[in-house]
């Protein structure tokens, strides 16, 4: 099926995707699974939650292999890989750039995604790992959620679930993770993350970045917020290098505005994915200023 794992396609925090064949030539992603100390947890909460859902923007689970310790995971197969190589710029040299419509259209997709995993499935599914590395993009760039090793499923009547430890990446976990003081752990968790991916979208950077030239920008959400506070163009500014027409500039500060009521330290503050999708869609003159972030911009020693 893998032709012996000549060509990998990638590798994350629970394993390595290679790519492979069915018998009827279709080609699939099959991810191997690394040996780890939560006894197989991550491949029980793929097959698991996966294996619930239905949707246009979640991964389709093809299959899966259990031999002795060995695991493995089959998906279908998403011809552009993972949203990160294209917002960070670290593809190839020949890797198409994504328009601003593209990643409008991406981060819609995505929160439709991430919807249908809150209040579509009979079970609500949490995913607990947003980030541009666990999305997948098809050949029309469809945007995909996938990696749901890390993903929780509970009642859909219950919003605060009961959390034993620390679940997601640093830089895109929600505060509630790490300090209950913020929070009860929730969809909302979800939601931070996903704020935080939309952010970088639209800087087209990591939204922490210690090579910054000015303190001030080191931290890109405090340096988007400052924009839109002065108003001044946020397209002319997150991304200094790049010209960009009324309707680009418009996207950009959309998806600006709504990157930062997601990222809203309290829970209750954050918007639901429902109304992520509402505010994307929706009138941008309808679109409120959110307050500013909370944390403040790590020093360069902390960074």
């Amino acid at each position: 099926m893998t032709n012996s794992f000549k060509v990998k396609l990638g590798q994350g925090g629970f394993g390595t995707v290679y790519e492979g064949k069915l018998q009827t030539g279709s080609p699939v992603a099959v991810k191997l699974l690394k040996a780890s100390k939560r006894n197989g947890e991550e491949f029980i909460n793929e097959v698991a939650s996966i294996s619930r859902t239905s949707h246009v923007n979640i991964v389709t689970l093809v299959g899966f292999c259990l031999e002795g310790s060995k695991k493995a995971l089959i998906y279908e197969f998403m011809a552009n890989g993972s949203l990160d190589k294209f917002i960070y710029n670290r593809g190839p040299e020949n890797i198409v750039s994504l328009t601003w419509e593209n990643l409008y259209q991406i981060a819609i997709g995505i929160a439709r995604g991430l919807e249908y995993l809150h209040r579509g499935c009979n079970t609500k599914i949490l995913h607990f790992d947003i980030k541009p590395h666990n999305i997948l993009l098809d050949e029309n760039f469809c945007p995909k959620i996938s990696d749901f090793g890390l993903a929780k499923l509970c009642p859909r009547n219950e919003s605060i679930i009961s959390m034993s430890d620390k679940r997601g990446t640093m830089g895109y976990y929600a505060p509630e993770m790490v300090n209950r003081h913020f929070g009860g752990v929730s969809q909302k968790s979800d939601v931070y993350s996903y704020g935080m991916m939309l952010l970088e979208m639209v800087g087209g950077r990591k939204n922490i970045n210690p090579e910054a030239s000015h303190t001030s920008e080191i931290y890109f959400p405090h340096f988007a917020y400052r924009r839109l506070d002065v108003d001044i163009d946020v397209d002319n500014d997150v991304r200094p290098y790049e010209v960009m027409n009324a309707e680009e500039g418009e996207i950009a500060k959309r998806m600006t505005v709504v990157g930062l009521w997601c990222i809203q330290s309290l829970p209750s503050d954050r918007p639901t994915m429902s109304r992520v999708v509402e505010m994307l869609e929706g009138n941008m003159n309808s679109l409120e200023m959110p307050p500013k972030p909370l944390f403040s911009s790590p020093s360069r020693s902390e960074t």
